[in-house]
């Protein structure tokens, strides 16, 4: 198979189970930014991370692959794939907790920063959000899970109390937000 195969030179892509769509539909935009997002997974996991954030990232990159493989397929082009559930935003959420339960509570904003691990998850975090804004923007077009969302709102959630455990790992405060006086 090569990688280039020209089909796509006139602006339209593929989905899967067949069909073509502009590459700027809002179907493409929304599997790109979680394929971004995945990209940035593997970013993070090579900014020398501590020990406790590399299996919850590449977990994080496996669903981030099964939501793209949803999000490119629209109404019924793939049955039978296996998809995030309930029970991955029930991970998610036990994973925030797992990390909340090591850091001293906020009394005020975070500005990304401290170790490069954990301005890589900032970013990681800041990438997520905008996927999710991408897969709400297609949402209002074309049926999407209600779990799809609850799930990118999580993992949002999840990448910033990692970025904070990157830091507090590592010995470096967190970089608050100084409020202009």
């Amino acid at each position: 198979m090569k990688i280039y195969t020209r089909t796509g030179d006139a602006g339209l892509t593929g989905l899967y189970g067949g069909g073509r769509v502009r590459k700027n539909d809002l179907r493409i935009a929304a599997y790109g930014a979680v394929d971004e997002l995945n990209a940035q997974l593997g970013v993070c996991r090579s900014a020398n991370l501590p020990a406790a954030l590399d299996e919850p990232l590449a977990r994080l990159q496996h669903e981030m692959f099964a939501l793209g493989a949803e999000l490119a397929s629209p109404g019924d082009a793939a049955p039978g794939q296996l998809l995030l559930d309930d029970a991955d935003i029930a991970a998610a959420e036990q994973a925030i907790d797992w990390f909340e339960n090591h850091l001293q509570p906020l009394k005020t904003f975070v500005l990304p920063g401290g170790t490069s691990a954990s301005a890589a998850l900032h970013v990681a975090r800041a990438v997520c959000r905008r996927a999710e804004r991408d897969v709400c923007a297609l949402a209002e077009a074309a049926p999407i899970r209600a779990a799809v969302i609850q799930y990118l709102n999580r993992v949002g959630d999840l990448l910033f109390v990692m970025a904070r455990y990157a830091n507090h790992a590592a010995g470096v405060p967190d970089v608050l937000w100084e409020k202009k006086s």
